[in-house]
């Protein structure tokens, strides 16, 4: 496991070592074991333990669909009216967050219209709060607490 710039959890893991998984809190089973599903699960973690998102709210690979395309949203958090607050995109750490993340990000935001962008691969996070009257989105410093969203 490459050590990622997010605190550490305590970590499930089954399978072999050549096919490895590990327990994702919010599916409530075991997946694949990927580098970018290493920072899902760190970051979904490092959200529920550390900024108290209610994990209740939180889903994992959402699927949406435009026209014939399926596409899929890593993370979203809803709010209590399970309307999509934020959208979380996971990538690798070997892959650097670049203009694409955020079109892709842009283009799920498209059907979700939600408060906030946040992207990660584990090494950097970058969150937005979005403009929609300025059609903008506006970078925060930091991943808000869930209290502050």
């Amino acid at each position: 496991m490459i050590p990622l710039n997010l605190p550490t959890f305590d970590i499930k893991l089954q399978g072999t070592r050549e096919h490895p998984r590990i327990f994702d809190i919010l599916r409530r089973r075991y997946v694949a074991f990927t580098p970018e599903e290493w920072v899902r699960q760190s970051f979904v973690h490092y959200l529920t333990e550390h900024l108290d998102y209610p994990a209740t709210l939180l889903a994992n690979e959402i699927e949406l669909e435009v026209g014939l395309k399926k596409l899929r949203a890593d993370s979203v958090l809803y709010n209590q009216k399970l309307q999509p607050r934020m959208i979380i995109e996971y990538k690798a750490p070997s892959i650097p967050i670049t203009k694409k993340v955020f079109d892709q990000i842009s283009a799920y935001n498209l059907l979700l219209h939600a408060d906030y962008l946040v992207v990660s691969n584990g090494m950097e996070h970058y969150c937005c709060k979005m403009d929609y009257e300025g059609k903008k989105y506006l970078f925060l410093d930091h991943i808000p607490r869930y209290e502050e969203i």
